[in-house]
């Protein structure tokens, strides 16, 4: 955003800040409350608008509790779905929806958590929670992109901190990206930094949290390549870092894509970014085929979220979705924090 833009949008800045600080201390002051929905509740969510990594931690928390035996439900409001009102995506078992309805990041979740946790989209998720308790036997919560939902009393407030941008300008919505004042982060129990090895200065990160987290504990991750599956079926895939590709995305921080498959040995000669959560058409994917083989690119290399919306469109040269995963560096620590949390 330029400096004109940011000036002009200022005073909505200030307005926006002033609804979300009266917000905050109504919840403070006990006028509005917190449910309680009967089950524990962890709660994963960031300060900024964009793409932190909440959606590959959401996920390593349900496979986690999952193992432990316990009946997991995520519960989202699902944002760019083609539906209203509540929405089963997938009920543990099987996937009951489809990406149009769900919304990309709902419905990916629901597929690599299949047989492990069901995955509810709805805006009231008091009463998401209570009907998955009672109809799914669903034991315990994980609120996806929730920090500013404060309708649940949560028994641990997981907060995510992108190392490659904290903070933009430190401006609120809209001329910046802060959702909240950053002295909001104190109601956070703990702090995850995401994509700590992408940053330059990691250390002066983890002081500045310091300021306002207290006695929170503050885990440090990163997004790391897990396997690259061919889009068009389960078939065998070539080894892509002797080929040259075009790498195309539309998540909230596709620079950091970019950077992983380039750390990972990928000839990327040219990288194309369409906006969080696009919804692709026949006409995009031929313009990219275009450019690659005006490239002299033998493939195309996309993220698992974006292949979802993908699978019916067709491709004149071959596309590849790259699932990434999140590393914790102190992942034992952390899952006992979250545990003994939870279990009090």
């Amino acid at each position: 955003m330029n400096r004109a833009a940011t000036f002009a949008l200022t005073p909505l800045s200030v307005v926006y800040g002033l609804g979300v600080r009266i917000r905050n201390g109504l919840y403070r002051r006990g006028i509005l409350n917190a449910h309680d929905v009967g089950a524990p509740v962890i709660s994963v969510g960031n300060l900024t608008t964009g793409g932190t990594g909440k959606t590959p931690l959401v996920e390593l928390l349900a496979a986690q509790m999952a193992a432990h035996g316990r009946r997991v439900c995520v519960l989202t409001r699902g944002y760019g779905r083609n539906s209203a009102g509540r929405l089963v995506v997938s009920d543990n078992d099987s996937v009951l929806s489809n990406v149009s309805e769900a919304g990309d990041e709902p419905f990916l979740l629901a597929e690599n958590l299949r047989g492990r946790a069901a995955v509810i989209c709805d805006k009231n998720r008091v009463a998401a929670a209570q009907w998955a308790i009672e109809n799914l036997r669903s034991e315990i919560f994980i609120l996806d992109d929730a920090f500013q939902h404060q309708q649940i009393r949560r028994s641990v407030n997981i907060l995510i901190i992108d190392a490659t941008n904290p903070f933009g300008s430190r401006r609120l919505l809209p001329a910046g990206i802060l959702r909240e004042p950053i002295t909001e982060a104190k109601r956070a129990d703990c702090f995850v930094i995401t994509r700590a090895s992408e940053s330059e200065e990691p250390d002066q990160l983890r002081a500045y949290i310091k300021r306002f987290a207290g006695a929170a504990p503050i885990f440090t991750s990163n997004i790391e390549l897990a396997e690259v599956r061919s889009l068009d079926g389960p078939r065998s895939v070539e080894d892509l870092t002797d080929r040259k590709v075009v790498a195309f995305c539309g998540i909230g921080n596709p620079n950091s894509f970019f950077a992983l498959l380039r750390r990972e040995g990928f000839d990327v000669s040219l990288t194309r970014e369409f906006r969080d959560h696009h919804s692709y058409t026949q006409t995009d994917v031929d313009r990219i085929v275009r450019e690659a083989s005006a490239r002299g690119a033998q493939a195309l290399v996309t993220t698992t979220k974006d292949a979802v919306k993908l699978k019916q469109l067709k491709f004149e040269i071959p596309c590849y979705a790259v699932n990434t995963s999140m590393r914790i560096e102190e992942a034992e620590e952390f899952l006992r924090f979250v545990n003994q949390s939870i279990q009090r």
